[in-house]
């Protein structure tokens, strides 16, 4: 299976690891640590040291409650790391839900949209349909970042969140964009309650059944922490263990902090599914 980027056609026959680069002050995880361009390029090259196959930059804080940042501030924040990044050999992607950002990125060189709101913010599903190739990444949120966790959804969230998915990549396809450039993103922590994302986990190959690949974006979320009792800066271990099993499930992105220690652990999960027997030999006489 092959995602169409603007530069790349991403092969997820083997699981992809998309680095986060969060060029803002205020991220819930590591806010701050990147903010300006120097560094948050210098950020971009060590997840590619570490060995992250995407790289993911946002210029804005999507975490529960956090403002919305007006527009110039977030092309400020975003282009200069876009500009850098796009030089260093991998696909990038742009984490906005403004079509303005989306289509400065993309006249960088930007490959992918990644969009929170799944295009529905007006203009959005315009500037992915003009260009002619870029990949997208449509994420199910409930209500917007300010109240989605003050308010949570009620009720079975998988078949919600497929129905949803299913609409907008429908949509989007109708604009004239190709099905092998569209990735769906079930929301792990937007708008969910904790029993409700590990639901959309233990029963994610129900999203499968769309017939577009999925990304798993589970790296540091609270509902991690409300099962261990670990804070946000503790929570490597269980993040990793959640990007496996979602891989597990049949995810082909996961989107990682972690980028050293997801790639490790992919790496096992891998040696194992080569080892595994097919169908064909499994339960044969030895």
């Amino acid at each position: 299976m092959l995602w169409q980027t603007s530069r790349f056609a991403v092969d997820l026959a083997r699981p992809q690891v998309m680095g986060i680069v969060n060029a803002t002050p205020d991220s819930f995880s590591d806010g701050g640590q990147h903010a300006g361009a120097a560094a948050a390029l210098r950020h971009c090259e060590q997840l590619l040291e570490e060995g992250a196959d995407i790289l993911d930059i946002g210029g804005e804080s999507t975490r529960p409650g956090s403002p919305a940042v007006p527009l110039q501030e977030e092309l400020a924040r975003v282009l200069p790391v876009v500009a850098g990044a796009v030089r260093l050999g991998v696909p990038v992607s742009v984490d906005t839900y403004k079509p303005e950002v989306m289509q400065a990125a993309l006249n960088l060189g930007a490959d992918i949209v990644n969009d929170i709101w799944a295009l529905r913010q007006p203009g959005a599903a315009e500037a992915v349909a003009r260009h002619p190739a870029c990949g997208v990444c449509l994420m199910h949120m409930h209500r917007d970042p300010q109240t989605m966790q003050a308010a949570p959804m009620e009720g079975d969230v998988v078949p919600q969140v497929l129905s949803f998915l299913e609409l907008s990549a429908q949509s989007l396809q109708s604009l004239g964009v190709d099905k092998a450039r569209i990735v769906l993103d079930g929301g792990i922590g937007f708008g969910k309650t904790v029993a409700q994302n590990f639901a959309l986990l233990a029963r994610q190959r129900e999203l499968l059944d769309l017939g577009y690949p999925l990304l798993a974006g589970w790296s540091r979320k609270s509902s991690l922490g409300a099962v261990t009792g670990l804070p946000v800066e503790e929570r490597l271990v269980p993040s990793v263990a959640a990007a496996v099993l979602a891989v597990e499930r049949g995810a082909r992105i996961v989107r990682v902090h972690d980028v050293r220690a997801t790639v490790a652990a992919l790496a096992v999960w891998r040696a194992m599914q080569q080892e595994e027997p097919t169908t064909t030999t499994r339960g044969a006489l030895p």
